[in-house]
């Protein structure tokens, strides 16, 4: 009967703890379990707070006017969905570069691969994007770092010497060590977030005019539609997408089952709390000489730094320069959490057998070095094609959330095969709210615009291209790949496509505004359905993998039907 019973709505009491982990699930293989709650809270932290939050206020409002703190809500309420579904999986299954092998695990290789591609797109360029926007901020005092290129603040020679130094830097910090790592992140972060405060409470206390939020083309100029767009380009979304850092490291986090959870929960109630407070000091301090145009066209004196320019305007010189300290460091600081959870992602897919095994070999530090080489490679060449800060979000924006949408279906699935595994952590409501995020990440891809999105699907193609190229190399067949479990990838990234093409988000408008909503809905369902359909009749995990007690584990063998 258990192995028939519906996804549970409540936590089970019998489900409520999960036993400690043996060092053998992942420390066989060389990582350690160092870190606590409160390091991995702050490196969730670190994670989404980098450069978004310096730029995200000016761009956003661009979009939005002063409706954009509708949209900062909108997006932290977006993740906090993905953010349950993600505490379920972390702590169910403490395996560093979960949010690839949890696809392996529902799906088996072919959809971990293509699923595994589209994670990396979006996690290697993240220290890049942190680099450029550190330099951007630091050329108001060496302006040698940038310049401006079809209105676009983009790199200089010397800018790019200078950003392929702070990637070999990233490299040497990652390669020492995660534990090195964490107590230097915990210190940086306690600084980002006295800065946050700081220029928060003096923005608030100095230069706040209510005014501003209705005299200049009323509190939404440019209606729902520059809300959503807000959302998807303007750094919203962006700026919450390291929220799954605890994923990412949890095959070296103690005591997983509780503090996974926590931590992405508690970082994304944090920043959400945040980034709201922020966009609403920043659009109450700007100067009403810098909105005669409309908020549109928002502009003044070093923008290009916004957060300094409007505090230097204020005469709060002490802020702007710990501003301008800060945009140094900040989005380092996120880069560096970057380059070590896309080591951990490549180092998954390794251990997943989709890419070559030794991506996978870990030093006797616990670090999975050639993962940390080859991601550090391929971030710099990346400064080439993306030489500026706002030619990355849409493309990061749009690979991050839609591999985090593979999610929901990877929580809906592993219900169905494990039922009843302990989980140290369990969504309400049965299939609510995994539907729900993978409605949600479909929409934020979808507002990205289309020409984003045409990009990602080019990229996506690369990537299939080259496991291909792998597989007739190795000369191995397809029969273990499980492709008719990985059949709903194919219509999901065309039915994302197709709309994206005829929405009025940089499509033909061809589907009206209203209707992209009910479109984009239509297709969730369909592909929600046929994946959870399509999934494996168990669970393919690897023993060493699994990470908790295996006699907890009582897998049924087709799983009850959605």
């Amino acid at each position: 009967m258990a192995q028939n019973s519906p996804i549970h709505p409540r936590p089970d009491p019998k489900m409520t703890v999960t036993p400690e982990i043996p060092r053998s699930s992942e420390a066989g293989i060389g990582l350690k379990r160092h870190i606590g709650l409160g390091g991995l809270l702050l490196a969730t932290l670190a994670s989404m707070i980098g450069s978004g939050w310096l730029f995200g206020p000016l761009y956003a409002a661009r979009l939005a006017g002063p409706s954009a703190i509708i949209a900062w809500l909108i997006g932290g309420s977006m993740f906090m969905l993905l953010g349950l579904v993600y505490s379920e999986l972390g702590a169910l299954f403490p395996v560093s570069g979960g949010v690839v092998r949890f696809p392996h695990y529902a799906f088996g290789p072919a959809a971990s691969y293509i699923v595994g591609w589209i994670v990396y797109l979006g996690a290697v360029t993240f220290p890049a994007i942190e680099v450029e926007a550190a330099l951007q901020y630091a050329s108001n005092y060496l302006p040698a770092l940038t310049h401006v290129s079809g209105g676009v603040q983009v790199l200089t020679a010397q800018g790019y010497a200078v950003a392929a130094l702070l990637m070999v830097s990233f490299t040497v910090i990652n390669l020492w060590g995660v534990r090195a790592f964490a107590r230097a992140n915990n210190a940086i972060m306690a600084f980002k977030l006295f800065v946050m405060v700081s220029m928060l409470i003096a923005f608030l206390a100095i230069g706040f005019g209510a005014d501003k939020l209705t005299d200049f083309g009323g509190f939404a100029p440019h209606g729902v539609g520059g809300i959503l767009s807000a959302v998807a380009t303007g750094g919203v979304a962006f700026s919450f997408t390291g929220f799954q850092q605890p994923v990412a490291l949890s095959g070296e986090v103690r005591s997983p089952g509780r503090n996974i959870a926590r931590a992405i929960l508690l970082g994304l109630l944090i920043t959400t709390v945040l980034y709201c407070l922020i966009e609403l000091a920043f659009l109450g301090a700007v100067p009403a000489g810098a909105l005669r145009n409309g908020w549109g066209h928002l502009a003044f004196a070093n923008d290009f730094g916004p957060l300094a320019g409007v505090a230097t305007m204020l005469g709060l010189g002490w802020v702007a320069a710990l501003l301008y300290v800060d945009a140094v460091i900040s989005p380092l600081d996120c880069g560096l959490n970057w380059s070590v959870m896309t080591s951990r992602i490549s180092y998954g897919m390794a251990r997943n057998g989709t890419i070559p095994a030794v991506l996978g070999r870990v030093s006797g530090r616990g670090v999975p070095w050639v993962s940390v080489l080859v991601g550090s490679g391929v971030g710099l060449v990346l400064f080439l094609p993306f030489p500026g800060w706002q030619t990355f979000v849409g493309f990061i924006t749009s690979a991050a959330v839609l591999s985090y949408g593979t999610g929901p279906l990877a929580h809906a699935a592993l219900r169905r095969q494990l039922p009843d595994r302990v989980r140290g952590f369990r969504t309400s409501f049965g299939d609510l709210v995994p539907f729900v995020a993978f409605y949600a990440g479909n929409l934020i891809v979808v507002w990205t615009g289309w020409q984003t999105i045409e990009k990602l699907l080019v990229a996506i193609a690369v990537g299939i291209v080259i496991f291909a190229v792998q597989r007739l190399t190795q000369r191995t067949t397809g029969s273990d790949l499980h492709w008719k479990a990985a059949a709903w990838i194919i219509p999901w990234l065309g039915g994302l496509a197709a709309i994206s093409a005829l929405s009025t988000f940089g499509g033909r408008s061809v589907i009206p505004f209203g209707f992209s909503f009910l479109a984009i809905f239509v297709l969730s369902l369909v592909i929600y359905v046929l994946a959870v359909r399509l999934r494996l009749p168990t669970a393919s995990m690897p023993p060493a993998d699994t990470g908790t007690d295996e006699r907890a584990v009582k897998p049924s063998e087709h799983g009850p039907a959605l």
